[in-house]
């Protein structure tokens, strides 16, 4: 193990010659070396360290532990269990405290898959461990392995023992229940696959208007107070994952205590259990060390990979990139790098491709044709809500779903406040063989003439705040009412109210076929000589308001009802107009 001495510390930068920490223990990371100099990242406080104290290199890059533990856990950015810190130190995070990520005297129970004899490869799945009742934990052959099963035991392990030995070209290879991977590395997979699966959420303008694929990534910008965290707990929450990891990266104590205190409450519509059942949180506040918010992103997609080498669905929430892109900004100030545009490092981009690149849906490693996929939903908060600053900028370059949150919609409380005429998907076009197929053929059809009616309503509106209402013709007027429809009845979802919480497909097909009914018989009424006043006051309309909050199994029913007295209301109003 090779040592150095410190020369210089400047904020959570070391700078060590002769390295071919100190008494105090700190972690750290060589992000630079000139021959024998090395600039070390620090994850922890370094007031009190000083020029002199020595500093020992591991030989490993920083790397994390992936194995039965991690599910429920709540890591700091550098996969310290907190809640072990907390029983070893006190609720005070103190410096050079080293507890492993995983408990290695916990003892798992191992149930093989495999027989001695088998033949295996990198990535099959040797034997299993009930983790949790949402989570089946699998155990796979490392990476760069493979060989015959020479020997494999069922019953009860820690993480430590041996479950199996494989007979390599090299000799034997024994394999324990956990791996160590390097977090800055993307764990190898057999090819990706294109995106053209819904990752159905039941969030109405998500799902209908802006969908996100199985294995995409999408960007939630929006300024203090438009609810970015509520939209990424209801997509943790609703989202079709089998596992959610969630990332607090530089983001307000209290508000990640919000999380921390939330998750376990919420329940998991799976199971009914707590939803920490299939969650893994890294929690690594504003008042943590900067350099370790750095890695807090790292250490999450490194889990999330691991869970979707094991053929599940993962969903990746980072809140917020904008925080991990300052913790960048200042780490490159420290190495007197060259700035880039407001400060930030001139790879800024190529640091944010790298993180979302790891996303995809996937075909695994191992035989047979496994597949996984891992989606990727960060949060950026732009100073001011202006998302013509360097972070938001480079992060629309990457993704492909921009769900643009809106302060304005916020404060005439409509949630979620997604801004229709900002937001985009570019996903809509691969996914709609998957609509036709799995809700309804003519879903994109629905979903367009949604979008070019709220479309006319801008332009509209821009004439009724000059001139007034009274300017605008019948249809126009018609228009306008339905799109206000559009906005009130079907875009704002109450996350609180059990029912419209969540909202299935069928139902959200049934939701735009009311509207767009009323719109169509309407304007056929208007050119048979029917009254506007009278078709926009019509009863049937109170109950079109209402249809989110029917029960699913009602919707169908209630659907030929509002149908049937809407057919008999328009003709009351063009008898009443005739007379």
């Amino acid at each position: 193990m090779k040592s150095g001495i410190i020369t210089k510390v400047a904020g959570p930068l070391v700078i060590a010659e002769g390295m071919r920490e100190s008494s105090q223990r700190l972690i750290g990371e060589i992000i630079e070396m000139h021959g024998d100099r090395a600039s070390i990242q620090v994850y922890e406080e370094t007031s009190g360290l000083g020029p002199g104290e020595t500093v020992e290199s591991t030989g490993a890059p920083l790397s994390v532990e992936l194995g039965p533990g991690l599910i429920g856990a709540i890591y700091d950015g550098i996969q310290r269990p907190l809640d072990e810190i907390m029983k070893v130190a006190g609720t005070n995070l103190k410096r050079g405290i080293d507890v492993p990520p995983l408990n290695h005297t916990k003892k798992w129970k191992f149930e093989p898959c495999v027989k001695a004899g088998d033949k295996v490869v990198a990535g099959d799945v040797l034997g299993t461990v009930r983790e949790t009742a949402a989570v089946l934990h699998k155990i796979m052959v490392p990476n760069k392995t493979e060989g015959t099963v020479e020997s494999i035991k069922a019953g009860e392990f820690t993480l430590d023992d041996a479950v199996a030995v494989i007979k390599t070209g090299d000799g034997t290879k024994d394999v324990k229940m956990f791996t160590t991977w390097p977090v800055r590395v993307g764990r190898p997979y057999k090819r990706k696959l294109s995106p053209d699966i819904l990752l159905t959420t039941g969030q109405r303008p998500v799902d209908t208007l802006f969908p996100l694929a199985k294995g995409g990534v999408a960007a939630v910008p929006g300024p203090f107070g438009s609810g970015k965290t509520v939209v990424q707990h209801q997509l943790a929450k609703w989202a079709a994952a089998d596992i959610i990891v969630y990332i607090g990266c530089g983001e307000r104590g209290n508000e990640m205590t919000d999380v921390l205190n939330e998750f376990p409450e919420l329940k998991d519509p799976r199971t009914g259990n707590s939803l920490m059942e299939r969650t893994v949180l890294i929690a690594n506040t504003s008042d943590m060390p900067v350099a370790a918010r750095e890695a807090s992103i790292y250490t999450g997609i490194t889990i999330a990979e691991y869970f979707r080498d094991m053929g599940y669905t993962v969903a990746l929430m980072a809140d917020s990139t904008s925080r991990w892109a300052e913790a960048l900004r200042e780490m490159s100030g420290r190495l007197e790098e060259m700035p880039g545009e407001e400060g930030y490092p001139a790879y800024l981009g190529s640091r944010l491709a790298q993180f979302y690149e790891r996303a995809g849906r996937v075909i695994v490693n191992g035989t047979g044709d496994t597949e996984g996929a891992l989606s990727v939903i960060g949060a950026v908060s732009p100073p001011g809500g202006d998302i013509s600053e360097p972070v938001s900028q480079a992060t629309l370059r990457i993704v492909k779903v921009f769900w643009g949150l809106d302060a304005n919609l916020a404060y005439k409380r409509h949630f979620p406040a997604i801004n229709w005429l900002t937001s985009y998907s570019l996903y809509t076009d691969q996914l709609e063989k998957w609509f036709a197929e799995n809700a309804a053929p003519d879903f994109m059809q629905l979903r367009g003439r949604l979008m070019a009616l709220l479309q006319d309503e801008a332009e509209l509106q821009e004439i009724v705040n000059l001139v007034g209402m009274d300017a605008l013709s019948a249809p126009d007027r018609l228009k306008l009412e339905s799109a206000r429809s559009i906005r009130e009845d079907y875009l704002h979802q109450n996350a609180f109210d059990p029912t419209d919480t969540y909202t299935s497909l069928p139902k959200q097909v049934l939701m735009m076929r009311a509207i767009l009914s009323y719109y169509d018989k309407a304007r056929e009424a208007l050119d048979n000589g029917a009254n506007i006043e009278l078709l926009v006051n019509i009863p049937v309309r109170e109950r079109i308001g209402r249809f989110k909050y029917e029960p699913e199994d009602k919707v169908q029913a209630e659907f030929e009802s509002i149908e049937s007295q809407l057919d008999s209301e328009i003709a009351d109003v063009l008898k009443r107009s005739d007379d």
